[in-house]
């Protein structure tokens, strides 16, 4: 969501899918930050800033090896952008998620907070 200046989940670099017949099933498609996606890079556009990588718009031509080369699937373009767009473990997703489904490493959700924790671990997420 940052990467458009407005909590908007549809336009998060985080993908949720969707696995259907009810009662459903949702993978989420998020960078782990590997790195892969700067080793390929033909213009050293993504660069690792604060134990995370982002894409220098301005370095950046959008030939999309990025893109083909992401082991996680998670370097991906947008309809309203010209250049592909990735998760920077920004947290986000977490504060502004309706259903409150994405949890950050200590099973929270940051606006949340503990009664969401709670139900996370009663759920078995």
């Amino acid at each position: 969501m940052r990467h458009f200046s407005q909590p908007n989940p549809k336009r998060s670099a985080v993908r949720v899918t969707g696995a259907f017949p009810a009662p459903g099933k949702y993978s989420l498609t998020y960078c782990d930050q590997c790195g892969v996606c700067a080793e390929m890079c033909p213009t050293q556009a993504i660069h690792e800033v604060d134990d995370h990588y982002e894409i220098d718009p301005d370095l950046c031509t959008g030939c999309l090896i990025c893109v083909d080369e992401c082991p996680q699937g998670a370097m991906f373009t947008h309809p309203d952008e010209e250049k592909p767009i990735k998760c920077v473990s920004c947290g986000d997703c977490v504060a502004y998620c309706p259903r409150q489904a994405i949890l950050d490493q200590d099973g929270e959700v940051a606006w949340a907070g503990v009664e969401a924790k709670k139900k996370a671990q009663t759920a078995g997420r």
